[in-house]
C-alpha cells in the first residue's frame, strides 16, 4: 500500500472484496439485460477501475464511452457546480446505457449526467456505482446498481483520488489528512 510521512491511509474494502462484488453486480446486470446489448459510459477518470473490471464480468454484448465531468478540483469537497470536459463519442439513442461511477456522493454529478443522458433518448438508462455514501445525498439520485454503501469518509484508491493521487491504489481506503 502506498503511503507518506503526511498522509494516513486507512483499508476500508479490500480489493479480494472489490472483485466479489464487482462480479455480483456483472451478473445481476447480466441478468437484468438478458441477451441484449448493453453500453457503459465511465465517467472519468475515477470510474476507469470499475468500469473495466465490471466490463470483463458482464455475460453481455458491451459497448464503451466515456465522460468526463468537474466538481471536485484538487479539495476533498465538491464545489457544487458541475462542468462538463469531455462528451461522448457516440449517439446513445436507443440503447440500454447503463452510467458507471466510482462514488454517488452528493449526487449532484449523478443527476446533472442522469438529466443530459436521458435528453438524448436511450432505450433504457440506468447507473452503477462502485461505492454509495448516502449520507452526504443533496439531490434524490439512487443508483440502479451498487457495489457498497459506505459511510461520510473521504476515501481514495481503485480509481478515486485526492488530487490526481492514489488511484491506483488496489483497495478502497480512508485518507486522513492532517489538520493544519
Amino acid at each position: 500500500m502506498v503511503s507518506t510521512r503526511k498522509d494516513n491511509l486507512i483499508i476500508r474494502i479490500r480489493r479480494a472484496d472489490i472483485g466479489k462484488r464487482v462480479k455480483a453486480v456483472a451478473r445481476q446486470i447480466t441478468k437484468d439485460f438478458k441477451g441484449q446489448r448493453v453500453h457503459l459510459i465511465g465517467v472519468l477518470k475515477g470510474a476507469c477501475f470499475f468500469l473495466a473490471d465490471l466490463a470483463r464480468e458482464i455475460d453481455l454484448e458491451c459497448s464503451i464511452d466515456f465522460i468526463a465531468v468537474a466538481s471536485y478540483g484538487k479539495t476533498k469537497e465538491s464545489s457544487g457546480q458541475v462542468r462538463m470536459l469531455k462528451d461522448l463519442d457516440q449517439n446513445i439513442a436507443g440503447l440500454n446505457v447503463i452510467l458507471v461511477e466510482d462514488i454517488l456522493d452528493t449526487g449532484l454529478t449523478a443527476s446533472y449526467l442522469l438529466r443530459i443522458l436521458k435528453q438524448r433518448r436511450p432505450q433504457t438508462l440506468k447507473m452503477a456505482a462502485l461505492l454509495d455514501k448516502p449520507s452526504r445525498r443533496l439531490k434524490p439520485v439512487k443508483g440502479d446498481y451498487i457495489g457498497f454503501t459506505i459511510p461520510n469518509e473521504f476515501v481514495v484508491g481503485y480509481g478515486l483520488d485526492y488530487a490526481e493521487r492514489y488511484r491506483n491504489l488496489k483497495d478502497v481506503c480512508v485518507l486522513e489528512l492532517p489538520t493544519r
